[in-house]
C-alpha cells in the first residue's frame, strides 16, 4: 500500500452505510488525515477564525453553511502540513456543485483527486441498521425522508466521478473487513496506475 501515499481520496456513502469508520481505518493504515467536514467545522468555530466565525454565526441561526465557505475552510486545512502526504475527505463534496469548485481548486495546486470510494448499501439495510442505533429521532419516516434526501444530493455527484473515471462502488452489506478489504485492493489498482497529474 506504500503507492496509496500522497492519494487524495473522497469516501461516499449515505447514513448507516459505515463511511465514517471505513475512512477513519483508512486513514489510520495509510498515516494521512482523515478530514471530516463536520470536524473541520467545529475547529473553525473554536479557533474563531474569519471564515470559521461567519461558519458559525449561520450554524447559530440554524442556517447551511454556504458551499464557498465550506470550500474556503477545506482549502485552508489542506494546505496544511500534515495533508502534504495525501488525505481522505469524509463529508465532502457533498453536492455537484462543491464537486466542480473543489476540482478547480484542486487544477489551481497542480493536483487532482485521485479516488472517490462510493459505499452502497441498499434501503432496507441502511433502514435495519439505523433504527438499530436506537435514537429517538429515527423512527422509519424520518430514515426514509434523510435517505431520500441523500439520494437526491448524491446522484449527480456520483455520475460527475463517474464520467472522470474516479468512481468505485464499494459492496457496503459484507462485514467491515471484508469491506476494508475491498477498499485496499481497490486502491491498490489505483495507486498502480497513478501518473503525474501536471507535466513539467
Amino acid at each position: 500500500m506504500m503507492g496509496a501515499a500522497g492519494m487524495r481520496i473522497v469516501f461516499i456513502g449515505p447514513p448507516g452505510a459505515g463511511k465514517g469508520t471505513q475512512a477513519v481505518r483508512l486513514a489510520n493504515q495509510l498515516q494521512v488525515p482523515h478530514l471530516s467536514t463536520g470536524e473541520i467545522l467545529r475547529e473553525a468555530c473554536r479557533l474563531q477564525t474569519e471564515i470559521g466565525a461567519q461558519a458559525c454565526q449561520t450554524m447559530a441561526a440554524g442556517g447551511l453553511v454556504s458551499d464557498e465557505l465550506v470550500q474556503q475552510m477545506v482549502a485552508t486545512r489542506i494546505e496544511e502540513k500534515d495533508c502534504q502526504q495525501g488525505y481522505i475527505l469524509d463529508g465532502f463534496p457533498r453536492t455537484l456543485r462543491q464537486a466542480e469548485m473543489f476540482d478547480a481548486l484542486l487544477a489551481q495546486r497542480c493536483a487532482v483527486l485521485d479516488v472517490v470510494l462510493n459505499i452502497r448499501v441498499e434501503e432496507h439495510e441502511l433502514l435495519k441498521r439505523l433504527a438499530g442505533r436506537g435514537r429517538q429521532d429515527d423512527d422509519t419516516m424520518v430514515i426514509k425522508n434523510r435517505l431520500e434526501q441523500y439520494e437526491i444530493l448524491t446522484h449527480p455527484l456520483l455520475s460527475y466521478y463517474l464520467d472522470r473515471g474516479k468512481l468505485h462502488a464499494v459492496d457496503g452489506h459484507a462485514s467491515p473487513d471484508r469491506v476494508h478489504a475491498e477498499i485496499l485492493q481497490i486502491m491498490h489498482q489505483v495507486s498502480e496506475s497513478k501518473g503525474n497529474s501536471c507535466s513539467n
